[in-house]
C-alpha cells in the first residue's frame, strides 16, 4: 500500500483557497478507482514546519503533496503558531525531503511559483511537481484530481501528470502549461511549460494576481 500525505496551509495573511474541496475530490478519486486498497490517504491541515517534519517522520510517506501558497524563491508558506504565514526556504525543504529520499516517490506541490522548490527537490527525489508561475484554485484541482484518477488507474507518475494537464485542458481552463514534471523517468529530465518562472520578489500588503482572479497574500507578501 501507498501512503499519500497531503499537507495544506492557508495562513490567516493569506487569501483563502479551496483546500477541502481539494482535497474531498482526491479522497472521492481514489475511492471509486479499481486501485483503491492500494493507497492511504493521510491529510494534515494548517501545517506548521515542526508539523511537516512529524509527520515525514510518523507516516513515512511514498507521495507528498503539499496545497497552500508559494513564494517562488522565497519558499513554500507554512503556518507559525498563531495561524500566521511562515516562509521556508527552498533550502531548508530540500534538506528535509533528503533525509526521505529512500522512500518517498513523489512529490507534487500544488502551490504557485513552486517550480523553484521543486527543481531544488528533484536532487534528492526522483519524481517532483511544481508550478513555473500562478495557478488558480480551478486548475489546481483539477490537475490534482486528474493526476490521482490516474495513479489509481495504476498509471505511472508521469502519466499521471499527464492527466493532469490534461483534466485542465478539458475544462477549457487556460493553465495546462503551468505544472511542471521533474522526472528521472523521462529521458528529457523533465516536462516544462512554455513559460520560465520570474525572479521573486516580496513586498508587503500588495496583491498576487493569478489566471483565475486574484489570489492576495494580503498582509503577507505578493510576486511581480
Amino acid at each position: 500500500m501507498k501512503k499519500i500525505l497531503i499537507v495544506s496551509a492557508n495562513p490567516t495573511t493569506t487569501d483563502k483557497l479551496r483546500l477541502d474541496e481539494e482535497v474531498r475530490e482526491i479522497q472521492e478519486g481514489l475511492k471509486r478507482s479499481r486501485s483503491r486498497d492500494k493507497f492511504e490517504l493521510i491529510t494534515k491541515w494548517a501545517v506548521r514546519p515542526d508539523d511537516l517534519r512529524r509527520a515525514l517522520l510518523d507516516h513515512n510517506p511514498h507521495i507528498i503533496h503539499f496545497s497552500g501558497h508559494g513564494g517562488g524563491n522565497q519558499g513554500l508558506a507554512l503556518e507559525n503558531n498563531t495561524g500566521q504565514m511562515q516562509l521556508v526556504s527552498t533550502e531548508s525543504l530540500a534538506r528535509l525531503f533528503k533525509l526521505f529520499k529512500d522512500k518517498v516517490e513523489c512529490i507534487l506541490l500544488n502551490a504557485c511559483y513552486s517550480e523553484v522548490q521543486a527543481e531544488a527537490i528533484y536532487q534528492h527525489i526522483n519524481c517532483v511537481v511544481g508550478m513555473n508561475r500562478a495557478i488558480g484554485d480551478r486548475a489546481a484541482i483539477k490537475f490534482a484530481v486528474g493526476f490521482y484518477d490516474a495513479l489509481g488507474a495504476d498509471r505511472s507518475y508521469e502519466d499521471a501528470y499527464e492527466f493532469g494537464c490534461s483534466a485542465i485542458d478539458l475544462e477549457s481552463i487556460p493553465e495546462s502549461s503551468t505544472p511542471v514534471l521533474k522526472s528521472r523517468n523521462n529521458p528529457q529530465g523533465a516536462i516544462s511549460a512554455k513559460e520560465t518562472i520570474p525572479d521573486i520578489e516580496i513586498k508587503p500588503a500588495i496583491s498576487l494576481e493569478n489566471p483565475e482572479g486574484q489570489v492576495s497574500l494580503n498582509s503577507a507578501f505578493y510576486v511581480e
